[in-house]
């Protein structure tokens, strides 16, 4: 089934057509035959932005992380290596090297951040979702519950090439 078919076949709402601008652009929406004012103003809008589709991938940069100083000034690396048993470090520094080939070491203080924030006010968070259970720093930084190496989940899962 393409994506227009798909489109098609489904009730659409506001999510719906945002996430169809987003990923095919404004002029995927003359597929519908929606004439209501909201829509009308958002693509004018959109429209108006000139943004080329499908949105360009956006670099991690240390400035785009609104996390206070402490963390973002952290050394992260040494903080999961104190974490790690000795016997998966092996596994933590493959991890390690995917994250900096992808530049994703800054995304590492943020989660610590968040973990930090969850924590200091009571919040409760899942045990984890999806593959992001694949990442074995990631459940050392205490995102979600389950040890990927006990379970031996590929890494390859988290970080798969697109």
């Amino acid at each position: 089934m393409t994506w227009i078919n798909l489109l098609m076949s489904i009730e659409y709402n506001q999510d719906t057509i945002s996430e169809t601008v987003l990923r095919h652009g404004p002029k995927a929406l003359e597929l519908f035959s929606i004439k209501d004012d909201w829509i009308v103003n958002y693509l004018s809008i959109v429209d108006s932005e000139k943004l080329p589709y499908p949105l360009p991938k956006l670099e991690n940069t240390i400035n785009q992380w609104l996390i206070p100083t402490e963390y973002l000034e952290m050394d992260i690396e040494g903080f999961l290596v104190d974490q790690c048993p000795k016997e998966n470090y092996d596994r933590l520094n493959q991890e390690l090297n995917l994250y900096r080939k992808h530049n994703m070491i800054e995304l590492l203080k943020a989660v610590k951040y968040l973990v930090d924030t969850f924590e200091k006010n009571n919040i409760v968070w899942g045990v984890g979702r999806g593959s992001s259970v694949a990442s074995y720093a990631l459940h050392l930084l205490g995102l979600h519950m389950i040890d990927s190496v006990k379970y031996k989940l590929p890494i390859e899962e988290f970080f798969k090439e697109i």
